[in-house]
């Protein structure tokens, strides 16, 4: 994805919500590029939080990986992208196992 599309991405997901909206990243290229910084530097843009280098575990996202590939092994692409879809609903609709996924990585959003 491009830095253009990570915008759009995270304006998507932060207009409805009308609550404050974290974005945790990693560093990846297209995440601490100057074009990405353009946008994080915007004003309205939502707070990013920037993990370490080379830091998995400290990445909430590494918990669902197990949860979403159990079982994917040889699909087609299409047969793939529905399953995935229906997973990443069914973990969209379990607060406590996204809670987990933050626990494990034994941060918090609290601020210090």
């Amino acid at each position: 994805m491009s830095e253009v599309d990570y915008a759009s991405l995270v304006t998507a997901a932060d207009n409805p919500l009308h609550a404050p909206v974290i974005v945790i990243w990693e560093n990846l290229n297209t995440h601490v590029s100057a074009a990405m910084q353009g946008f994080i530097d915007a004003p309205g843009w939502p707070t990013v939080i920037r993990l370490p280098a080379c830091a998995p575990g400290l990445t909430p996202t590494e918990g669902a990986w197990p949860d979403m590939k159990n079982g994917l092994g040889n699909l087609g692409a299409g047969t793939l992208a529905a399953i995935a879809k229906n997973r990443l609903e069914s973990i969209q609709h379990r607060p406590q196992l996204i809670d987990a996924f933050g626990t494990q990585t034994g941060l918090t959003l609290e601020r210090p």
